[in-house]
């Protein structure tokens, strides 16, 4: 088994990952949440519930603790206040207790959700995120962000959380449709073009075995994917500074969640599009080579093929951007990359460059339709 550690002092806490682990859920949350945890309200979805609800409420039972389940609809749309409201409910009418805990069993939705209730119920009870996809896997249960969406904006309403445990079992992936395997690809190369350009390079070069989910190479991304956003999460647990960095491609990307209502892209997908979008004003700006550009273009190629983000306003998507949590001053935070491995935060870039760049990114023969 892998281990990662998020050094936080009294919030530090461990990533479990090996393929099987499901099935320990209830001993490895027993081990770390203690003996006077007596109840898990375990949060799902209906297509996750399906294939490892039981699994996993078995799992919790067999150590010990009295099982409540909790189902939400699939899709970031359901990552709403509205959502929110009908658990703090069912938690209220459980009579659920602050040394309780919520466990939470599926992709982004589900762990951001449930962890934005864990932080406000009772003013912050505690969390297990037991991540089912690969960019939950990589990315998303990793540091305690939670947070729910408006229509406006996404995740403008959240908190920051940490959870008392990850538990990755990368067998789940293997039930997943091939897209959501490609979205948590895409988020996989921000790592690299951010903090490590090897990592980069690994996964351009062994794209093909990454798709294929084979074991060896897949627990060894999900392990550096995690141990990356540990070292910055460490250093800046509240994204002060360093912790923006891995913001790269969610400006432009959660403008165009926004703009299609949460209905058009999976997350990872919307990033790849911030990513070229990103790469795009970096290289106008003169900050990124061309050929730097043209290698995170092929990555992103080489991934699988993005649904269409041409046929939106820019209009709306420049309106969006502006609503982003990022903005400072009226004026929208960017993460540009100057070389693969390294990236620079600029706020002050002209508007005539981001509708270029955006224009640009958008029109590639790439995109499904």
């Amino acid at each position: 088994m892998r281990t990662v550690q998020v050094k936080l002092d009294s919030r530090s806490y461990r990533i479990l990952i090996s393929a099987g682990l499901l099935e320990a859920l209830g001993g490895r949350a027993r081990a770390s949440l203690g003996e006077k945890c007596r109840r898990a309200v375990l949060v799902t979805n209906g297509t996750v519930g399906r294939f490892y609800g039981e699994r996993s409420a078995d799992s919790l039972r067999r150590a010990g603790f009295e099982v409540h389940r909790f189902l939400i609809g699939d899709g970031e749309r359901f990552k709403s206040l509205r959502t929110a409201e009908s658990i703090f409910g069912f938690l209220i009418e459980q009579a659920i207790e602050r040394s309780d805990v919520i466990v939470a069993l599926g992709g982004g939705v589900v762990g951001d959700l449930a962890g934005f209730v864990a932080a406000t119920y009772l003013r912050g009870i505690r969390l297990i995120q037991v991540p089912t996809t690969l960019l939950a896997q990589i990315d998303s249960s990793v540091g305690g962000k939670t947070g729910v969406n408006h229509a406006l904006g996404k995740n403008l309403i959240g908190a920051f959380h940490q959870p008392s445990l990850v538990v990755i079992d990368p067998d789940v992936l293997r039930t997943l449709p091939a897209r959501q395997t490609q979205a948590g690809l895409y988020e996989a190369l921000k790592y690299g073009v951010i903090l490590d350009r090897r990592l980069f390079t690994n996964i351009a070069n062994k794209i093909d075995r990454l798709k294929k989910l084979e074991s060896t190479e897949l627990e060894r991304l999900i392990a550096r994917c995690c141990s990356l956003k540990a070292g910055v999460v460490a250093q800046d647990e509240r994204e002060g500074g360093l912790r923006k960095i891995l913001n790269f491609g969610h400006t432009v990307g959660h403008a165009l969640e926004a703009v299609s209502r949460y209905r058009r892209f999976l997350h990872g997908e919307a990033v790849a599009h911030g990513m070229r979008a990103a790469s795009r004003i970096a290289e106008r700006l003169g900050l990124l080579k061309g050929a730097d550009r043209e290698k995170l273009d092929a990555a992103i190629a080489g991934v699988g093929k993005l649904p269409s983000a041409g046929t939106l306003a820019l209009d709306d998507i420049i309106s969006a951007i502006h609503r982003d949590k990022k903005v400072e001053a009226g004026r929208a935070t960017f993460v540009l990359p100057v070389e693969i491995g390294k990236v620079v935060m600029i706020s002050d870039v002209p508007p005539p460059v981001i509708r270029a760049a955006l224009k640009d990114a958008f029109v590639t023969t790439g995109e499904k339709s």
